[in-house]
């Protein structure tokens, strides 16, 4: 028993880890209206095991720290992470997952942008919902060649 609590508290501070310094390093991309997020194929973990979902959203909490942001993207990017991994846990279609998490992404970042940057609701929720459905589809193809592998 205390092996596996253990075993799935370093799994999730590397899902942390990873997903946070994944989305730093390529900052320019991970942050404002068009975001392409490669760390957010992370979130397939989230697909197959209900227990990675804290790790995802703390790397992402982390991630948003540095976000140009601030607070209201800690906030509102980790509830929309938060949401994404519930979503995708439920859902049993990768590809379905994908699109569901990009229209969460979308209208919660979307709603972010608007209310703090003042951008267009509509623009920004479509932004960012095709940043994230294309890294989600393309996370989509690889979990569904390696997902059942890595996951027994």
């Amino acid at each position: 028993m205390q092996n596996t609590k253990l075993k799935m508290l370093l799994e999730n501070a590397m899902l942390a880890t990873i997903y946070a310094l994944l989305t730093v390093v390529i900052s320019p991309l991970s942050y404002g209206g068009i975001q392409m997020r490669l760390s957010e194929i992370l979130l397939f973990c989230a697909f197959y095991r209900s227990h990675d979902i804290p790790g995802l959203v703390l790397g992402c909490l982390i991630a948003n720290l540095f976000s140009p942001m601030g607070l209201p993207d800690v906030i509102f990017g980790s509830f929309a992470t938060l949401v994404a991994c519930l979503g995708m846990w439920k859902l049993h279609n990768l590809y379905l997952a994908a699109v569901a998490a990009s229209l969460v992404n979308g209208l919660i970042v979307g709603l972010e942008l608007h209310w703090i940057l003042g951008l267009p609701f509509w623009i920004s929720l479509a932004e960012v919902a095709i940043g994230e459905g294309i890294v989600l589809w393309i996370g989509a193809t690889i979990f569904q060649k390696i997902g059942q592998r890595l996951f027994r």
